[in-house]
């Protein structure tokens, strides 16, 4: 077994947790919250600057759709584990695939979760499924038309001077 130091590991867990609070397509804001952490300590986790405890990575995971057992053996710095249950094997290796894009990984896992049913007992869909809700509502909100403000001036009309009196 290949020895890491805690600074290598606080490093490739808050990396590891960056990358999937990136996948769920949530902010850092957001996902403090879904997690009831405080948005500096989370970005203090993601610069390898902490490592939380077993209550804020159960946390993580919920708010991220992550198995917990996934969550806690990088916190640990076990990376893969011979033997570990199917689903995060499989979830791990739809996350990692460069091959697909994050629409693509959402897809697969969303069929996946389908076929075997939620990591960790969360509820299908729960975070990021939330989190894509809240941003199409969002999208339905802006105008369809540019502002006014944005047009340039008509053809012959009159300029304000900048001249000061």
């Amino acid at each position: 077994m290949v020895s890491t130091s805690p600074v290598q590991m606080y490093d490739a867990f808050g990396a590891y947790v960056r990358s999937q609070r990136r996948l769920a397509q949530l902010t850092l804001r957001q996902a403090a919250e879904l997690a009831s952490i405080s948005n500096p300590y989370l970005s203090q986790i993601e610069h390898g600057l902490a490592l939380p405890s077993i209550t804020v990575i159960s946390a993580l995971a919920k708010a991220l759709s992550v198995s917990a057992e996934t969550m806690l053996l990088r916190a640990a710095g076990i990376v893969s584990q011979q033997g570990a249950g199917g689903w995060s094997q499989s979830e791990d290796a739809i996350r990692q695939d460069s091959r697909l894009d994050e629409r693509q990984k959402l897809a697969l896992l969303a069929v996946l979760e389908s076929f075997v049913g939620s990591p960790s007992g969360a509820a299908p869909g729960s975070a990021s499924g939330k989190a894509q809700a809240d941003k199409s509502k969002a999208k339905r909100r802006r105008p369809a038309t540019p502002s006014t403000s944005a047009r340039p001036p008509a053809a012959g009309a009159a300029r304000p001077s900048t001249k000061r009196t």
